[in-house]
């Protein structure tokens, strides 16, 4: 059962009036003068990639949830290397895996020739993660807009506070706690979005032959599923070979990955240990709940995600508005881009 436009709405105001989360000056309606358009812009590329890269929904909303982990979600993530500027694409948990800064381009690039100097970075990766949920089956929600984009990234940052697919539920936990979101309901809602996308070889290796270097496999996959990624990634073979996060509907949103992780069939370290870890009897619970009830994962998962959405913005006239999401806007002096110092 699909969540309607009517509940989410409900909801989403419900938490904006009285509930526990706070959104200072974002709001759904901050385009709706400036840039009517946006998210069908937005969802318009996303579209037409996804004719030609299936995976391009699930890098998109990763890259939102990168950014925002660290120092906020400015939009930090995408900017490039420069004599001043430690990228974030180079941290551990981005380097050769992080992907979708060109349809990320292709978007902001669109954005300008219809409303310059007036989208930030920030929000495109916003909008871009909602509407590719919502192109993959997924609930819709009203996304809180505003953001404005940072003047530099943060690499030791990104290093410290990301999670990784290694990470065992205790550091799970810490990870989410130390960035302000929950460390179980936010936690367990937010991980299934690896119900989509796919995964390199080289993050779940050790489980297939040497798990916490016992010369053994993880004793918490499913043996059939186990040989099946033997197959696919045999030791010394190629580490960037791809694996479906979810094996059951690999391109879908939809509440699978808990039942995955029920059949001990999550992929990753990160994931299994959500059903898997001794003790851990709220997570466990969640994961059986949204197992069972679409409705009530999707429910979460939008409440999750506003939550994540809404980390440490910057607004009013804090950052800028980039013009080019891979560079701060000093940094395009002397190129071929027109630049607004107040924006």
């Amino acid at each position: 059962m699909k969540l309607s436009k009517l509940m989410v709405v409900a909801l989403f105001y419900a938490f904006l009036v009285g509930g526990p989360l706070a959104y200072g000056q974002l709001t759904p309606t901050f385009y709706d003068e400036t840039c009517p358009y946006v998210i069908s812009i937005i969802r318009g590329v996303i579209a037409e990639t996804l004719i030609f890269d299936p995976r391009i929904g699930a890098s998109l909303i990763r890259l939102h949830f990168h950014d925002c982990f660290v120092n906020g979600c400015d939009g930090s993530i995408l900017l490039d290397k420069t004599a001043t500027i430690d990228t974030e694409k180079e941290a551990l948990a981005n380097n050769n895996s992080a992907r979708g800064f060109d349809v990320v381009d292709i978007m902001k690039e669109r954005l300008e020739g219809v409303c310059p100097a007036t989208v930030s970075c920030a929000d495109i990766l916003a909008i871009a993660a909602e509407e590719s949920v919502v192109l993959a089956g997924g609930p819709w929600w009203p996304i809180p807009l505003g953001r404005r984009d940072s003047l530099t990234a943060n690499r030791t940052a990104a290093n410290a506070f990301i999670p990784g697919p290694q990470d065992t539920l205790e550091r799970l936990r810490s990870r989410f706690t130390v960035v302000g979101l929950n460390n179980n309901t936010d936690l367990v809602a937010l991980s299934g979005a690896h119900t989509f996308g796919r995964a390199q070889c080289r993050n779940f290796i050790d489980r297939l032959y040497n798990f916490n270097n016992t010369g053994l496999p993880d004793p918490t996959l499913d043996t059939t599923y186990l040989a099946t990624l033997q197959r696919l990634c045999p030791q010394g073979g190629n580490g960037t070979v791809l694996a479906d996060l979810d094996p059951t509907t690999p391109d879908g949103f939809d509440n699978n990955y808990f039942s995955n992780l029920q059949a001990s069939k999550g992929l990753l370290q990160s994931d299994q240990e959500l059903f898997s870890t001794p003790e851990a009897d709220d997570i466990i619970e969640l994961v059986d709940i949204f197992s069972t009830d679409e409705t009530a994962f999707f429910e979460s998962f939008v409440e999750s995600m506003i939550r994540m959405g809404n980390l440490s913005p910057l607004t009013g006239t804090e950052g800028e508005i980039r013009l080019n999401c891979r560079a701060v806007n000093a940094d395009l002096a002397g190129k071929d881009s027109v630049l607004v110092s107040s924006v």
